[in-house]
C-alpha cells in the first residue's frame, strides 16, 4: 500500500490548524503556549483515513516568520501540500515564502485552500482567488484547484478530502528496498521506555531489532519499538510518520536535525558540492564566500558558499558551488536544500546536492 504525507503551508492565523481539525477531528497544537496564544509554534502531527481506506499522515507547520526554521524541519518528506490562504486577508508574506520553499524542495502535488470563505462576499473572494492565481504562476501549484472552504461551517471540507484522495492515488510508491533514512524532527523520553525520536521515514524500512546509528556522529542504538500513526508496528515503511523507541541512547544523545540510518551507511561531511538557484524576486546578490544558513533534512547549519565559476550570483541565477559547513551533516546525492541569509533571515534560494562527500575545491578568490 502507498503511504502518503500531507503538509500545510501558509501565513500565520490563516487557519491551517483549524482546517486540519475540521478534516481529522484532532487538534495538532499540543503545547500549552500554542493553545493559550492560538498560534502554532512547533510542528503538529496527526492522521486520518481517506475515502479509499488509505491512512494519511498530516504535518501542520507554523506560519509565523520567526518559526520558519520549524516549518523547514517539517516539510521534508511531504507528498501533497495544502497552501492555506485566508479569504479575508489574501496572500501574505509568509504565504509566498512557504510557496517558494515548497517549490525549491521539488514538491509536485498540492492545491490551494481559501479558508474563512464564509466571512467574505462573493466579489471579494473572486478578487482574492484572482490574486492567488497570479502569485502561483510558474510554480508547481500553477494549474491546481483553488478550494473555497470554511472550517466553521464545513464548507468545502469533503471536497478537500476527496481531492487529497485522488492525488494520493497518483503518487508513486516509495522505494522500500532503498536505505532507510529518518531525519529527526522531535526527541523526547517516556518514563519506562526511554528515548523516542520521530520523523518522516524518507525511504526503505525500519524494523524492531534493527541496529541503527545517529548521524552525524558514531552513537549506535537498537530499535526497541516502533509506532506509525500512534499504533504499534513491527515495520515502518518509507512515506510514513514514525516514532522509534531507541535502546542504548539518552535523550541528550540526539538532536533535531540528526538522521537515523543503518550503522556505517552514511559519511559525515563538512562540505557539499551543490547546484544553487536563487529566487527571482529577491533584491540581494550573493558574493563569493557569503555566510548563509543551510537547511537540509531537518537540520539547520551555518555555512559559507564558495562559488566555483562566478564572482557573484543574483536574482534568478544558478551556479555550481561548494558549501563549507560549520557543523557536520549527512546527505545523499540528489537531496534538496534551502538557503537563507544569515541576517536578516529570509529565504533566498535552494538547490540540489551533487556530491555529499566532496574534496575541497579552489574558489575564484584562491585561483587569483
Amino acid at each position: 500500500m502507498k503511504h502518503v504525507i500531507i503538509g500545510t503551508a501558509g501565513h500565520i492565523d490563516h487557519g491551517k490548524t483549524t482546517l486540519i481539525r475540521a478534516i481529522t477531528g484532532r487538534n495538532t497544537d499540543r503545547l500549552k503556549e500554542e493553545q493559550e496564544r492560538g498560534i502554532s509554534i512547533e510542528l503538529g502531527f496527526t492522521y486520518f483515513d481517506l475515502p479509499s481506506g488509505q491512512r494519511a499522515g498530516i504535518i501542520d507547520v507554523p506560519g509565523h516568520e520567526k518559526f520558519v526554521k520549524n516549518m523547514l524541519a517539517g516539510v521534508i518528506g511531504i507528498d501533497i501540500v495544502l497552501l492555506v490562504v485566508a479569504a479575508d486577508e489574501g496572500i501574505m508574506p509568509q504565504t509566498l515564502e512557504h510557496l517558494h520553499i515548497l517549490d525549491l524542495l521539488g514538491i509536485k502535488k498540492g492545491f490551494v485552500v481559501l479558508t474563512k470563505s464564509d466571512l467574505v462576499d462573493s466579489e471579494w473572494i473572486d478578487m482574492v482567488e484572482e490574486e492567488v492565481r497570479e502569485e502561483i504562476k510558474g510554480t508547481f501549484l500553477e494549474d491546481t484547484p483553488i478550494i473555497r472552504a470554511s472550517s466553521t461551517t464545513k464548507m468545502g471540507i469533503e471536497k478537500i478530502i476527496n481531492l487529497i484522495d485522488g492525488y494520493a492515488a497518483e503518487l508513486k510508491d516509495r522505494d522500500v528496498d532503498d536505505m532507510p533514512r529518518l531525519p529527526v524532527d522531535r526527541v523526547f523520553s517516556i518514563s519506562g521506555f526511554g528515548t523516542v525520536v520521530t520523523g518522516t521515514l524518507l525511504s526503505g524500512q525500519l524494523k524492531i531489532g534493527d541496529e541503527v546509528q545517529v548521524f552525524p556522529g558514531d552513537k549506535k542504538a537498537r530499535i526497541r519499538t516502533l509506532q506509525v500513526h500512534d499504533q504499534d508496528a513491527s515495520i515502518a515503511y518509507g512515506g510514513q510518520r514514525v516514532a522509534a523507541n531507541l535502546a542504548g541512547l539518552k535523550k541528550e544523545d540526539i538532536d533535531r536535525g540528526d538522521t537515523i540510518a543503518p550503522v556505517n551507511s552514511m559519511n559525515d561531511t563538512m562540505m557539499l558540492d551543490v547546484k544553487i538557484k536563487l529566487l527571482k524576486d529577491i533584491d540581494r546578490y550573493i558574493d563569493n564566500r557569503t555566510r548563509l544558513r543551510l537547511y537540509i533534512g531537518t537540520k539547520e547549519v551555518l555555512c559559507r558558499v564558495v562559488l566555483l565559476d562566478k564572482e557573484e550570483i543574483g536574482p534568478g541565477d544558478e551556479a555550481y558551488a561548494q558549501l563549507r559547513l560549520e557543523e557536520e551533516v549527512v546527505a545523499k546525492r540528489g537531496d534538496k536544500f534551502i538557503i537563507r541569509f544569515y541576517s536578516p533571515m529570509f529565504t533566498i534560494g535552494g538547490g540540489e546536492i551533487l556530491e555529499p562527500n566532496p574534496k575541497r575545491k579552489k574558489d575564484l578568490m584562491t585561483k587569483q
